[in-house]
């Protein structure tokens, strides 16, 4: 009987399992995936014959045949030439190591990985595909470190199903001022590709402006702009997304794209927005509302985009009141995507989607806009009941084909999930998007936990929620406190 072949799920558990013994040795599991991001690159490179791009003396199987403190050693010592501009002269090389350093301390840990590394089918990852063995790490890390990953993960069914919305097309620009682990960029790589027959129904210059140019971004943080980088070449995306402040002038640098893709850090940070470019959120902390004021500068005229955004987005006075008027002005807001709690982030932040497109004009664009609620009387998403594909179905059909949300629509009334409110609707409510109609009969979902992980992130949530809602209270008082001390 043929021995039956290796699938790339077999390999991801064969890799995870390693994390398991090194858990002991005090290596976190996100610092476990950037380790094999710099093993996997190196020995991804021999693999597919391109370890010219590495300086001399700095190969896999250097490092692979070595063993104890001389192997640990060497590695500490790869890592730290293929991060020095010096030596190195491959960018994305040197982008991936820069300031690189080992979370292993003990020899047998480091050779216990090169071991499992070498072992791999090599033969059938490549045939399923790199980037899905290194996406499957990554959800794995996901899930194991939810509570503290959600900056930087949006789950895959909802990524796939609003690239199915958006619908990029060969020869356009897509852009992530948010990248993470590169999830939406290698969504809409991936529904290009299936829609070219992977690039070949393309002409070669278009099929290299795809592989080269189609896809634009940044990451702020440094250990998270490694995986992506790693994501986008496993997926053969070349396209240059780099390590840079969004929200600093960096950003203006990323230019004008036709289709905008993203879901932005939600807690606000240190610092304020630093962009000479910027208006209405020109003083504020770095946070969501800067980033929505990128996307809408981003966009091209008739681009279109889609932007999770918190719920404290879509009410509330001041700045927040400011940006939602400019964004239905410049751009039309079609449609709101009222997301379950607990998909990411943590249970008791609440979150939603804009789907909007820009104008050729500055001046009412927007119409009407459509309320989908996909979080009344919906499950609690958790370890035990994780969201699927499915869950998109209905809302699909209700947005319709045309990915700028102008195909025929049906308004399902108060018992139905999908409502058109029109813009003098809107401006009655003072131009709150806070719009609800559903009763929920189900309850609290979150009485229906059961994991501890699930329960101590919905009790993190909460609390990252009330803090939000303090912040956004204090920002409202400041104001008027001034204006009476005067």
């Amino acid at each position: 009987m043929s021995k039956a072949k290796t699938t790339t799920s077999d390999i991801v558990a064969k890799l995870w399992k390693e994390c398991k013994t090194l858990q002991s040795a005090g290596v976190s599991y996100h610092n476990y995936v950037t380790e094999l991001t710099f093993l996997l690159f190196l020995k991804m490179l021999e693999e597919t014959n391109e370890e010219k791009r590495l300086p001399n003396g700095y190969r896999w199987s250097e490092l692979a045949t070595r063993e104890g403190l001389e192997q640990l050693d060497y590695y500490r010592a790869m890592l730290l030439s293929l991060g020095n501009a010096k030596k190195t002269s491959d960018p994305v090389v040197l982008a991936i190591f820069t300031d690189a350093q080992t979370h292993i301390r003990l020899p047998k840990d480091l050779k216990a990985l090169t071991t499992a590394i070498d072992k791999l089918d090599w033969f059938s990852a490549r045939e399923d595909g790199l980037g899905d063995l290194y996406e499957g790490l990554l959800e794995k890390t996901t899930s194991a470190t939810k509570t503290k990953a959600g900056q930087y993960f949006t789950p895959r069914p909802l990524i796939d199903s609003i690239v199915r919305l958006i619908q990029p097309q060969a020869g356009e620009v897509v852009q992530d001022p948010a990248a993470g682990t590169g999830g939406f960029l290698i969504a809409a790589d991936r529904y290009i590709k299936d829609h070219t027959d992977n690039l070949y129904k393309l002409k070669k210059a278009q099929a290299h402006f795809q592989k080269h140019a189609a896809f634009v971004g940044h990451e702020w943080v440094q250990d998270t702009h490694r995986l992506c980088l790693m994501n986008l070449i496993l997926h053969g995306i070349q396209s240059p997304v780099g390590c840079e402040d969004t929200l600093s002038a960096a950003g203006g640098d990323l230019g004008q794209a036709d289709v905008v893709l993203t879901n932005p850090p939600f807690n606000k940070m240190t610092g304020t927005v630093n962009r000479s470019d910027f208006s209405v959120t020109a003083t504020e902390r770095v946070g969501p509302m800067p980033f929505l004021e990128h996307v809408v500068r981003a966009l091209k005229p008739s681009g279109r985009a889609a932007i999770v955004m918190p719920d404290n987005i879509l009410f509330g006075n001041g700045t927040g009141a400011v940006l939602r008027t400019w964004l239905m002005e410049l751009c039309d807001l079609h449609t709101i995507l009222r997301l379950p709690t607990g998909i990411f982030y943590a249970q008791g932040v609440k979150t939603n989607v804009l789907f909007f497109t820009r104008g050729k004009t500055d001046k009412a664009n927007t119409k009407a806009v459509w309320f989908y609620d996909m979080r009344a009387n919906m499950p609690a998403f958790g370890k035990t009941a994780p969201m699927m594909v499915s869950h998109f179905a209905d809302f699909e059909r209700c947005f319709g084909t045309d990915p700028l949300g102008k195909g025929k629509r049906k308004d399902q009334g108060e018992e139905g999930r999908f409502r058109k409110f029109t813009r003098e609707q809107i401006r009655d409510r003072n131009d709150s998007l806070d719009v609800t109609w559903l009763r929920d009969d189900a309850g609290d979902s979150e009485d229906q936990l059961t994991e501890p992980e699930d329960i101590a992130a919905a009790i993190i949530g909460h609390l990252r929620s009330a803090l939000e809602e303090i912040e956004v209270l204090a920002e409202e008082i400041e104001p008027a406190s001034a204006t009476e001390a005067a």
